[in-house]
């Protein structure tokens, strides 16, 4: 049987409440890289791509205990399929690595071009999936 997007609780409703919530991440990463808080602004733009993805897998009621499931579903499903342009996979993937490093390497220094590029990242995910969201209404 499928499932209309607006059954089980509402997978669009989830939807549309993890795209807000990857655009207040984004928001606090836009004021950390801005106070020169580098390390947290990588954080939070990478957990802005995080929950923008998550959003598109909750169109297909699916979530994962992993992030690389995560990651790995949301490439399979939306790029593989060419919802979203594959170099898109590319920077997901090293949104994924700077925030891991800025994360838990004690020794990771965090430079302002990096920081940057990490919220540009995630200003395009996130603009990315809110246009793919709401073309689907």
């Amino acid at each position: 049987m499928q499932l209309n997007l607006d059954d089980t609780g509402g997978a669009r409703e989830l939807a549309f409440h993890r795209l807000k919530t990857a655009r207040e991440d984004l928001d606090a990463a836009k004021l950390n890289f801005e106070s020169g808080q580098y390390r947290t602004s990588n954080n939070r733009a990478y957990y802005a791509i995080f929950r923008s993805i998550s959003a598109c897998l909750a169109l297909e009621f699916k979530a994962y205990k992993q992030h690389a499931q995560t990651i790995g579903n949301f490439n399979r499903d939306f790029v593989h399929t060419g919802i979203f342009p594959k170099e898109i996979s590319r920077k997901i993937s090293r949104a994924q690595e700077v925030r891991h490093a800025s994360d838990y390497d004690d020794f990771y220094i965090v430079s302002a071009e990096d920081a940057k590029e990490q919220l540009e990242t995630a200003e395009e995910v996130v603009d990315m999936v809110e246009k793919y969201l709401r073309s689907l209404k």
